[in-house]
This record gives C-alpha cells, sequence and structure tokens, in this order.
C-alpha cells in the first residue's frame, strides 16, 4: 500500500514508457521480476499523468489567451472593415463627383469652343464693315460686350469647375492613401488571427496528446493495481463494522479522502500501515516515527535491488520472527509495497484471525482468517 510521497522526476514520453512496460511483461501479463517493481512503475506512471496533468491546465490557460486574442483580433477586423466598406463607398462617390465635374467642364469646353468660332467668324470683319453691318454705334457695342460677357462668363465657369474637381481630385487620393492603408490593416490582422489560429489549434492537439496519455498511464496504473490486488488477494475478506470505521481507527483519518493526511507515526491515512501503527500505539506499546520508510515490507523485510532501506523492526531492536501472536503485526512481502495487518488472535489450527485497512485499495476496513504461512511477525 502507498504511504510516502516521491520526489517528481523528468517527464517521461508514454510511448518510451510503455516500450519498457511491455518489456517488463505488464502489458502482456507476464510474471515480474520483483514485487517492487509494482511500486517504482506506478509512482512513475503517477507522476508522468501529475506532470501530463499539470501541462493540460497550463494548456487550457494558454488557450483561453489565443481565444482572447482571437476574438479581439476580430473585432478589429470587423471594426476597420466597416470603416473600410464606409470610405470605399466615399470613394466611390467622390469617383462620381469628379466624373460629373469633368462632364460639366467639357461641355463648358464646348460651349466656348462655339462661341470663339462664332467670334472668329465675326472676327472675319473688320472694325469698319462690322460698324456697317449694324445698325448703328449702339448696337455694335452692344454685340461686343455681349460676346465679351459670354467669354467671360464660360471662362470663370471652367475655372470654377476646374477648381472644384481638383478639391475632389486631392480628397479622392487622400482617400486612396487612407483606403489602402486600412487593407494593409486589415491583412495583417488577418495574418495575426491566423496565426493564433494555428498556435490554438496545436495547443488543443498538444491537450489531446497529453490527455491520451493521461489515459493510457491510468490503464496502466490499473493493470498494476489488479495484480497487487491479485497478490493480497489471501488476505482480502469481509468488511469490518467496528467503533470509528473498523477496528477502533480515528474518525479524523477515516472520515477522509485516502492518503489526504499523514498519521502520528510519518504514514499516510487509510492505508494498510497507518491502522497497525495506531493499533500497536492504542495498545500503549511504543510505536517508532517510520514516515518515508513506511511501506509494509521495510517493516520486516529487505529488498537489496530497490536500493531502499529495510527491516526496520530489526534495525530498532523489536523482535520479529515467523511466530504469531495476538497482538502482532504480520507483514507480507508481496506485491509492490507488501501489506501489513494486526493480528487480533491465534487460532488452535494454526490460523490467525487479523484486521487490516486497504487490502483492495479501497481504504476501508475488514477482517479475515488466514494461514501464517510467508509472513513475518513482529512483536511490539
Amino acid at each position: 500500500m502507498p504511504k510516502q510521497k516521491f520526489s517528481k522526476t523528468v517527464l517521461i514520453r508514454v510511448r518510451a514508457f510503455i516500450l519498457v512496460l511491455a518489456a517488463l511483461g505488464i502489458a502482456g501479463g507476464a510474471s515480474i521480476a520483483h514485487a517492487d517493481q509494482f511500486d517504482e512503475q506506478i509512482n512513475a506512471l503517477r507522476v508522468q499523468n501529475n506532470d501530463a496533468q499539470s501541462l493540460v491546465n497550463n494548456l487550457a490557460n494558454q488557450a483561453g489567451s489565443y481565444q482572447g486574442a482571437i476574438n479581439q483580433l476580430q473585432a478589429q477586423i470587423s471594426a476597420l472593415q466597416a470603416a473600410l466598406n464606409a470610405n470605399l463607398a466615399q470613394q466611390a462617390s467622390l469617383q462620381q463627383q469628379i466624373n460629373e465635374a469633368q462632364a460639366k467642364i467639357d461641355q463648358q469646353k464646348k460651349f466656348l469652343g462655339e462661341d470663339i468660332k462664332t467670334m472668329y467668324i465675326d472676327g472675319q470683319l473688320s472694325t469698319i464693315e462690322e460698324l456697317a453691318t449694324s445698325k448703328n454705334l449702339s448696337d455694335y457695342v452692344d454685340r461686343e460686350e455681349y460676346r465679351t460677357t459670354v467669354q467671360n462668363k464660360i471662362d470663370i465657369g471652367i475655372k470654377q469647375i476646374a477648381a472644384l474637381q481638383a478639391q475632389l481630385q486631392k480628397q479622392k487620393a487622400d482617400l486612396d492613401v487612407l483606403v489602402n492603408s486600412q487593407k494593409q490593416q486589415n491583412d495583417q490582422l488577418g495574418a495575426a488571427q491566423y496565426q493564433q489560429q494555428q498556435l490554438l489549434a496545436y495547443n488543443e492537439g498538444q491537450q489531446v496528446a497529453y490527455n491520451q496519455q493521461i489515459s493510457v498511464n491510468s490503464g496502466a496504473i490499473a493493470e498494476l493495481r489488479r495484480q497487487q490486488i491479485a497478490a493480497n488477494s489471501r488476505f482480502i475478506g469481509g468488511a469490518g463494522n467496528g467503533a470509528a470505521c473498523g477496528g477502533g481507527y480515528p474518525a479524523k483519518w477515516c472520515e477522509i479522502d485516502k492518503d489526504s493526511v499523514l498519521d502520528n507515526w510519518g504514514m499516510y491515512n487509510r492505508e494498510c500501515v497507518s491502522y497497525t501503527a495506531f493499533r500497536v500505539a492504542a495498545s500503549g506499546r511504543y510505536m517508532p516515527y517510520w514516515g518515508g520508510v513506511g511501506d509494509a515490507w521495510q517493516w520486516a523485510f529487505e529488498r537489496p535491488w530497490t536500493g531502499r532501506p529495510g527491516n526496520n523492526a530489526q534495525n530498532a531492536g523489536i523482535p520479529v520472527d515467523d511466530n504469531p501472536q495476538a497482538g502482532d503485526v504480520a507483514i507480507s512481502n508481496s506485491g509492490g509495497w507488501g501489506h501489513s495487518m494486526y493480528v487480533e488472535s491465534v487460532n488452535s489450527n494454526g490460523t490467525i484471525n487479523i484486521s487490516q485497512y486497504n487490502t483492495d485499495f479501497s481504504g476501508r476496513y475488514s477482517t479475515n482468517t488466514i494461514s501464517p504461512g510467508g509472513l513475518r511477525f513482529i512483536h511490539f
């Protein structure tokens, strides 16, 4: 049963880890060389899942930022497109006014041309001839003044229209510059939005990949737990109904989530070792603080290949042997963590009555009658 924290390691890619699992025979159900590999593999997978979940959470936050940026860019694009559409409409209106002004200029030039033609024809006559053809001097003067007046009006009209046309052309030129600038801004915003969309798509792809890794790892953990439960199958018994969650175990530890707090001896709550440590201390005997080296097998066995300490009881001078007595703590070396049980009594046929926690990873109390074979007993 797990009961101590493990430091974070570098995230191992899921494919590589699956290959490791396959090599160890996890995926195919082959036997495992050492029981502690349950522990090592489950904890490695848990570390991967914690790191992957942290990455998924960070990616989700980034995705929110990307989506916010995309929405903001879209608002800017929409506003700029509305302004661009208005300017394009104004541009078309100015062009129409310029065309109308040009038509008026062309018409006035035509009138002027006709007037000049008339004056030219009239100009073929000498002053003496014009006077001779006029009814009187006043008629000659009126005709001359009329021609001059008409010419002046046409000339003024052409100049006014030309000035208006020049003004309109300048406005259109300025508007053309603004429209081109807005089009460039729109293109830039579109490019920025596309980049954010690409980042969002990549981000979401990463989230999917990490979630798949978490799912694969969770499946592997479930398989390892199944194998651990199989190793503990001989100890699994009926549910108990003792006071305080069973076996007298305090409510402050048994009525909260498993592995959420440490007990007085450095063990995680609702684990087998926490319960047996409590039972020893509750009987008035000395229970050492074995937090950090508290896997059940470490209490009475050694696993040299793990590089981790063992034989806690022997090293503390507490007797350990294969002969069960009431009040002993029975230790199994099976599975990744081993298992600890409290010996309630010894039967005449050699079997023992035990109470325990977390045999099946449920964190619950149970009792059973089992054979003492293969177990070691710590006489606290």
